[in-house]
């Protein structure tokens, strides 16, 4: 019998977005591999709106696999498709989204996941304001649809028209989202501290220029509960 990695608790849990190719365990030997601690993953193509159902030998080989490593469900994070727009004014496209958010969460619970990452999306040639609301409206729906894993909300650079560039973009998702408990947000670390970010009209740049202006950080900001954020 193969001996069990046992993973130390620790403060931070390195790891890097690992590849599914050859089956979905196979991302769990990969972050054995590089000395990961946590990891990311696709759940599927992320090229395409109809993927395979999920296999069921697959699911189990994955949990058995993250039991045998040592790996918590906690410290590993989904990452959605980036053919989602879950704010899409165009009703075929937030469809699929919708569509697509309910079968990732569902492949979560399969693999004993208990949160998934994902962008919110771009408003494209509709408001900010009614982006976002599309964007609660679809993980309401999925959060009828599936029970208990957390959608993740993940911070954008503000390019375009895509939604989460500022703080308060993802807070005002948060407060329509009718369940709080499954609902966080992830700080992507390279967008946080070498893009602008507009915060209550404080730009923030990276973590030194702020301790020398004697700048607030976003723990501090209002904009988004220190609660939600993973």
């Amino acid at each position: 019998m193969a001996q069990k990695r046992k993973i130390k608790p620790k403060k931070k849990y390195i790891g890097a977005h690992v590849s599914i190719s050859g089956g979905i365990w196979k991302a769990v030997e990969s972050s054995v591999a590089i000395g990961g601690h946590a990891f990311a993953l696709f759940l599927g193509s992320q090229r395409c709106w109809t993927r395979p159902a999920l296999d069921t030998a697959a699911a189990v080989k994955f949990q058995e696999a993250c039991a045998q490593h040592g790996f918590d469900p906690i410290h590993i994070l989904p990452h959605g498709s980036y053919l989602m727009n879950c704010g899409s004014p165009k009703e075929d496209v937030f469809s699929k989204s919708q569509n697509m958010l309910v079968d990732e969460l569902s492949r979560c619970s399969a693999l004993g996941l208990s949160q998934f990452n994902f962008h919110p999306g771009a408003s494209i040639d509709s408001t900010p304001e009614k982006c976002m609301e599309k964007i609660a409206q679809a993980i309401n729906h999925a959060h009828q649809q599936t029970p208990a894993v957390i959608t993740v909300l993940e911070n954008m650079s503000g390019q375009g028209s895509t939604i989460g560039g500022q703080f308060s973009e993802l807070r005002s998702i948060i407060d329509s989202v009718r369940d709080k408990t499954r609902v966080g947000v992830c700080l992507d670390t390279y967008i946080t501290t070498n893009y602008l970010f507009y915060i209550n009209n404080v730009y923030i740049r990276k973590h030194d220029a702020l301790r020398a202006r004697g700048v607030k950080t976003f723990e501090h900001d209002e904009d988004v509960y220190i609660f939600f954020i993973f």
